[in-house]
């Protein structure tokens, strides 16, 4: 899984997007490293566990031709309460790390495996995370 070796801070504030206001995002647009990618087309936070479920999915399908970027990485800590506890008494105590994603940003590439291979190993590894992606190539 990935995490961040240090953080400055323990506890992030929430964040809270507004549906409406969602605009798509500016960085990580365009595919840099591999031949193909795998494209969000809807905002969500994406956790670690997520992360590497999708890897695994997609190195599994590749076998050993091909080479994987993940070009997020999960540095935002998110927190929760146990289970029946009332309101008030502080935040919950930090589980992991997630990511932001914004519509339009470039989350997996792929390189060195040949098109249909490729596209399949995408296609798994979206149907891992909890958002709508989309394939791309150059």
């Amino acid at each position: 899984m990935l995490l961040p070796k240090k953080v400055k801070h323990r506890k992030w504030q929430s964040q809270r997007l507004n549906p409406k206001r969602i605009t798509p995002d500016t960085r990580g647009l365009s595919l840099s490293f591999g031949s193909f990618g795998l494209k969000s087309e809807s905002a969500f936070r994406l956790t670690s566990n997520q992360i590497e479920s999708a890897r695994k999915a997609m190195t599994r399908a590749l076998g050993k031709t091909g080479k994987v970027w993940i070009r997020v990485f999960p540095d935002r800590p998110y927190t929760s309460k146990p289970p029946e506890v009332g309101m008030g008494k502080g935040k919950g105590d930090p589980q992991g790390y997630c990511f932001q994603v914004l519509p339009g940003r470039v989350i997996f590439e792929v390189d060195g495996a040949e098109e249909p291979i490729a596209r399949e190993a995408l296609r798994k590894a979206g149907t891992k995370l909890p958002l709508k992606t989309r394939i791309i190539s150059r």
